[in-house]
């Protein structure tokens, strides 16, 4: 499914994020705005793409599953995040970023309360590997 020009929740329906498409194709990439609302998801989560994201309004904090904490504002700098990451994000006030993602792999993984949970396109739950 291809998106042009259309808005859509980002990251299911516990996400406070929204997500403004300029163009996505899951097998190509996609460029996008993203609005996050104050807060965050609990679940740490991986992603099925790799991508640059440039924060352009409000301030945010990355909390990566090993308990690194990280903190970002507005930059020129883009900030690289390979799927691999296994992270939760937290907007301290809404919050506004660009991003441009990767090609998407077919699953990646949330974790919560210690269960790993495999997702695939349209946040199918699919056997762990």
């Amino acid at each position: 499914m291809t998106k042009l020009l259309e808005s859509a929740p980002d990251g299911g329906k516990d996400s406070p994020v929204t997500a403004y498409f300029l163009f996505e194709c899951k097998s190509v990439g996609s460029i996008a705005l993203l609005r996050f609302n104050k807060g965050g998801r609990e679940a740490f989560h991986t992603h099925a793409f790799t991508a640059l994201t440039w924060f352009l309004w409000g301030t945010m904090e990355e909390h990566d599953i090993d308990g690194t904490v990280y903190k970002y504002t507005r930059s020129i700098l883009p900030k690289l995040t390979w799927k691999t990451k296994n992270h939760t994000v937290q907007a301290m006030e809404t919050s506004w970023c660009l991003t441009i993602r990767g090609p998407w792999d077919r699953t990646w993984t949330e974790h919560l309360n210690g269960v790993k949970t495999r997702l695939a396109w349209g946040r199918e739950v699919v056997p762990n590997d």
